[in-house]
């Protein structure tokens, strides 16, 4: 295989991580809010041990940093981004064992949630993403950086 063709292969390898990432925080964010309710979402964070006001910028960032990883816009600043949220949820089920399945869920999801999102910041966008004006890029900042 040729050295174009792996990398047009990456960029598709890279569109699909980022939709799975995208996609599963603009669920669990929607689920907070439409499920859940924010005061109900406000009061579980609270039983956990968390602030409850932290449920307000949780969900903002699982709903906008899903849309905008399925965008493809500033994926990998998106998904620096998110880990905060998703270190958290590893917090609330390491306690709860290994598997997702067992009570409470296990934390092997959010963890695989954590280096999808890792993985994501080192590749970047991928293949059909939305990109930036020309006018709104960094001409020489962080995003060149992590180009090489």
């Amino acid at each position: 295989m040729s050295a174009a063709s792996e990398d047009r292969l990456a960029g598709y390898g890279a569109l699909l991580l980022r939709l799975t990432l995208g996609g599963v925080l603009l669920s669990h964010g929607l689920l907070k809010l439409l499920g859940f309710s924010l005061p109900g979402t406000v009061d579980f964070f609270a039983s956990l041990g968390f602030p409850g006001y932290l449920a307000y910028p949780v969900v903002a960032g699982e709903i906008g940093g899903g849309l905008l990883l399925i965008l493809g816009v500033l994926s990998r600043w998106v998904a620096l981004a998110v880990l905060p949220i998703l270190f958290g949820a590893l917090w609330v089920h390491a306690g709860n064992g290994w598997l997702f399945s067992s009570n409470g869920g296990g934390w092997e999801f959010p963890l695989v949630l954590v280096l999808i999102a890792v993985s994501q910041s080192l590749l970047g966008n991928g293949a059909y993403a939305l990109r930036l004006p020309e006018k709104w890029q960094w001409r020489r900042g962080p995003q060149q950086l992590l180009a090489a």
